[in-house]
């Protein structure tokens, strides 16, 4: 899926299938829901879903919070705009070799 993909799957009710946790996070962020957001970002313990943690949480503006899970995740805190850091993030996460979630590889 190319990032363009992934921006216009938004209009869509429910993420596509095959989406990792992490990216799942940025897709409901993407929706404007930061709970489900955080929610899938969560499930995800590995650096991306701390990765997508922290964004979230300098987006909430919680910036102590953010800079733990930016540690977790091995990344700088970030200080581009949030829409940069979406960006940047979603644009990595897409470019790697995906395997779904166990309970999120089909939408629905």
């Amino acid at each position: 899926m190319t990032l363009e993909d992934f921006r216009q799957s938004v209009t869509a009710n429910e993420p596509p299938a095959g989406l990792t946790h992490a990216l799942a996070g940025l897709w409901w962020d993407a929706k404007g829901d930061w709970t489900r957001a955080h929610e899938s970002a969560q499930q995800d313990e590995g650096t991306d879903g701390s990765w997508v943690h922290a964004y979230l949480h300098r987006k909430e503006g919680d910036q102590s919070n953010a800079a733990y899970w930016y540690s977790r995740a091995g990344k700088p805190a970030c200080t581009e705009s949030l829409e940069t850091e979406w960006l940047g993030i979603a644009n990595d996460l897409l470019g790697r070799p995906r395997v779904p979630s166990p309970d999120f590889g089909i939408a629905g």
